[in-house]
C-alpha cells in the first residue's frame, strides 16, 4: 500500500493543476520571457513608430556626429546668427580649438564686429551649442604676402627701394 499512497498525492495534485487550482511548474516556463530584445517584440513601447527627424537625431547623436553638423550649420546659416547685412561683408573662414575665425571685407567692419563680440558670440552660443564655439575672431581682407613662397628672399625683399 505504500506506493499506493505514493500516488494518490501525486494524482491529487495532476488533478488541480488540470482544474487551474494550482499553477504548474510547466505553466511558468511556457510564459514568454521578456528580454533585451522588448523593442522587437509587437506591441511593446519601443515598437512606436517615431518620425524620421527623431530616428537621424538618434543616428547623429550615436554616431557622434553632433559637433561637426553643428559646425556645418553655423557656416551654412552664419546670416541667421550675424543678421544679412553683416552675413555679406564677413565669412567664417576656420573654427579651431573653440576659435571661430571670421574673416571681413575690410578692416573697418573688422573692428566694428570686435565692438559687437558679445552679442554675436551669444547668439552663435544659444543657436549652435553643439558646435564648440567658445571666442570669435574677426580678420581683415586677405592681403598679399611677399615673404612667402618659393622665391622668397630673407631681408625686406623688392620693398627696400621704396621712397
Amino acid at each position: 500500500m505504500p506506493a499506493e499512497n505514493d500516488e494518490v498525492p501525486e494524482t491529487l495534485a495532476t488533478y488541480l493543476r488540470l482544474r487551474g487550482l494550482e499553477p504548474s511548474p510547466r505553466a511558468k516556463r511556457r510564459r514568454r520571457r521578456r528580454g533585451a530584445d522588448d523593442e522587437n517584440q509587437p506591441f511593446t513601447s519601443g515598437r512606436d513608430p517615431k518620425g524620421v527627424g527623431d530616428v537621424l537625431d538618434a543616428l547623429t547623436h550615436d554616431s557622434g556626429w553632433d559637433e561637426p553638423l553643428a559646425r556645418a550649420d553655423l557656416v551654412r546659416r552664419w546670416a541667421e546668427v550675424a543678421g544679412a547685412d553683416t552675413a555679406q561683408h564677413t565669412r567664417p573662414v576656420a573654427l579651431a580649438e573653440g576659435m571661430l575665425t571670421v574673416q571681413c571685407d575690410s578692416t573697418a567692419w573688422a573692428k566694428q564686429l570686435q565692438l559687437m563680440r558679445a552679442q554675436i558670440l551669444t547668439q552663435t552660443l544659444q543657436r549652435f551649442p553643439d558646435a564648440g564655439v567658445s571666442s570669435i575672431r574677426f580678420i581683415g581682407p586677405d592681403v598679399p604676402s611677399w615673404k612667402w613662397g618659393p622665391r622668397a628672399v630673407p631681408g625686406r625683399g623688392p620693398r627696400d627701394t621704396y621712397g
